[in-house]
């Protein structure tokens, strides 16, 4: 058994996320396991932008109040205790409400070979506020 060092928190680039988001890396698997596990904070009205991981990923909701929506579909609200699955290939985003901080494990798979996660164009605000009705 080997345990792992902690990282420091790592701040969400600004390509990759809108507002202020922080991960830190829970399990970076070495070959062969592939599994990958960061623990993300977001605060309100942060979100990631569309993105699709190869193998898929699964969010599962420690605190607060978050949205995910997967591409043509209807924005999902998540609570603590929540996990949501997205497949391989299907393009997302999930982030914190706008009035409310979350936190989730975000887990995903490597494939064996080329890119984890495929990133696309930020969520507009437009979007991201269809979600306001959701929560009132």
């Amino acid at each position: 058994m080997e345990k792992l060092r902690k990282q420091p928190s790592t701040k969400g680039p600004a390509e990759l996320f809108t507002g202020d988001v922080w991960f830190d890396v829970i399990c970076r698997g070495e070959e062969p396991s592939r599994m990958r596990v960061n623990t993300v904070r977001f605060a309100p009205c942060a979100r990631t932008a569309w993105h699709a991981h190869a193998v898929g990923q699964t969010l599962h909701v420690t605190e607060g109040v978050g949205l995910v929506q997967s591409r043509g579909g209807q924005i999902v609200v998540m609570r603590p205790g929540d996990t949501v699955h997205t497949p391989p290939g299907e393009w997302h985003w999930h982030g914190a409400a706008p009035d409310h901080f979350m936190t989730h494990l975000a887990m995903w798979e490597g494939p064996g070979e080329g890119s984890e996660t495929e990133w696309g164009e930020h969520v507009t605000d437009e979007e991201y506020l269809a979600s306001k009705s959701l929560l009132d």
